[in-house]
């Protein structure tokens, strides 16, 4: 692999992963609730992360050459960031709606609107009269 090939990959997916987590990460700020907060940062965990590991690969590749150990290992790292974020994913969710959080009601499809019984929402646009 020539040094322009590897250098233009490397930074093309180091690059698009690292703008897939900041994307992320400010969509996280701009959301309401827990559910949505874990839900936009899906994108950076199920493909912002291998994309960083693939980065990181492509480089070991380069400077060191192919090896079966490298390309294993790589291959168990986007594995094993897939399956986690998905399951760590669900039981934050789990977690979030069994503690009796309120959903943001204006998002939809928004099938837990209702709160929980007990729960106070107060919405924080409404306005005082």
């Amino acid at each position: 692999m020539n040094e322009a090939l590897a250098t233009t990959l490397v930074g093309i997916f180091g690059i698009t992963g690292s703008l897939l987590l900041l994307g992320s990460s400010l969509a996280m700020f701009r959301v309401r609730d827990a559910l949505s907060r874990i839900n936009v940062f899906s994108p950076a965990t199920g493909l912002g992360m291998p994309f960083i590991v693939v980065a990181a690969f492509i480089f070991d590749l380069y400077s060191s050459g192919f090896s079966w150990f490298s390309l294993i290992m790589a291959v168990i790292a986007v594995l094993c960031l897939i399956i986690v974020s998905s399951v760590a994913s669900n039981t934050l969710a789990r977690s979030t709606v069994l503690s009796g959080q309120p959903v943001f009601r204006k998002t939809s499809p928004n099938r837990l609107a209702a709160p929980p019984e007990g729960v106070v929402d107060i919405d924080p646009e409404a306005k005082d009269s």
